[in-house]
Parts: structure tokens; sequence; C-alpha cells
């Protein structure tokens, strides 16, 4: 894994199994945000909280320099030390402060790669659909002009198989831990359309803080600090 501290902690590379997984999107207005600016997709894994969808657009931490594994977001503040095949995170703010959190991982796979997880795991689809996986968005290609999210709830583990299998697995006892579910097979954004993966271990069960029922939301315990572990392996 290598990221960029001074762009919002973004990973630039997840190279395992002999291949890059990781994908990225050109966009030199990456390099001049500010705290409170529109999303800029440059794909890679972007760390997202206190939410992914709304205000702020894909978090607060994305458009901070941070300082090595560090960042303050004034709210919070996290930590993230990143070893072979694990990133430990340890965020503190108030007790009771509720937040969403994602790996935003923007993958780089086939028309045959497939998400594997657990039969039977309640799936959130956009537009309010629940089902129970696998669905038809277990196929990540080909592009078909579509663009859906998902969650996959209480869910900790997934796969991508394409050809080598890449495995992410979310400890966070206490917490809700999901699976979010970004299928874009070129159906967005409506100019210029692209064909983006994401793939995204989460906290919570919800993209929007703001829609966030109880049970839907990470929670800082009374002890003010919140712990987590995200592990990747690949085969």
């Amino acid at each position: 894994m290598t990221v960029d501290p001074e762009h919002g902690g973004r990973w630039t590379s997840l190279h395992a199994a002999g291949r890059e997984w990781l994908w990225h999107h050109q966009d030199q207005t990456r390099f001049s945000v500010r705290p409170g600016d529109s999303f800029v997709d440059a794909g890679g894994l972007e760390e997202c909280v206190p939410t992914v969808r709304g205000r702020p657009d894909h978090g607060a931490a994305w458009s901070r320099p941070w300082d090595g594994g560090y960042v303050n977001c004034g709210d919070f503040q996290l930590w993230r030390a990143i070893s072979a095949g694990s990133v430990a995170y340890r965020l503190e703010a108030e007790p009771g402060y509720r937040f969403i959190w994602a790996a935003h991982a923007l993958l780089d796979v086939s028309e045959d790669a497939v998400l594997e997880a657990p039969a039977g795991t309640e799936t959130r689809i956009d537009g309010g659909a629940v089902e129970k996986w696998p669905t038809p968005l277990a196929a990540l290609g080909p592009d078909d002009g579509t663009a859906v999210g998902a969650i996959l709830v209480d869910c900790p583990t997934v796969t991508v198989s394409d050809g080598e299998r890449l495995t992410f697995t979310l400890e966070a006892p206490g917490q809700p831990v999901s699976t979010a579910l970004w299928r874009n097979l070129c159906g967005w954004p409506e100019v210029n359309p692209y064909r983006s993966i994401g793939v995204e271990p989460m906290l919570g069960r919800v993209f929007d803080l703001a829609d966030a029922g109880p049970g839907d939301a990470a929670v800082v315990p009374p002890g003010g600090v919140c712990e987590w572990r995200l592990r990747v392996s690949a085969a």
C-alpha cells in the first residue's frame, strides 16, 4: 500500500497477487481542493468520514493534508497505522459522536469480476429496495450505462474475484460493520460518464449520516476513542 498524505491521505496503490488493484481518474483540480469543496474523484482509496454522501461531500478527511497517519477534522481526529496487509484506525471525538466511515476503494477490475459475500446478506439498494445477496449486482461488468449504490448490511468480509482474489475484512467490536458497493458501469456522471467500481468496507449501514437511524452509524464510546482494523489480502 502507498498513500498520499498531502492530498487527503488517499491510497494511491494497492499491489498484491502480482497486480495493481486500484483504479485512478486523472483530475488536476484534486490537487487544489480545500475543506468544504465538492468531491473530486481521483480514484484510489479515499478515507470517507464522518459520512460518504451528504455534507461534507465524501467526508471531511479527503480534502485535508494529513500529517503522516494523522488528520484533524475539527469535530474529530483520525489516526491510521498501515502495516503489511492491515490498517489500524483510531478516531477521537466527544463520547456519543456518530459517524460513518468507509474505505472508499475504487478497483481496476475486468468485466468478468464478481463480488462474493455471504448468501442471504441483507442488501439495501439505492431507491429503497432491500434484497438478499447474491443479487445481479454481484457481477461487476460489462458496462451497461447504469450506476447503482448498495450496502451489504452487517457484512464484515467480502471478496472480489477477478482471476486473482482480493479480500477485505473489517473488525470493529461493538460497531455496525457493513460493505458498500458503488457499481458504476459508465452510468455516471451524466456528462462524460466513466466506469468505476467501488467496494467499500464501512462502519455504518447507510451512505449518508443524515439518513442514519438507530444502529445505522458508528458511535464513539464513553472513553472518547473508537478503534477498528481493516485487513486486506489477495491470492
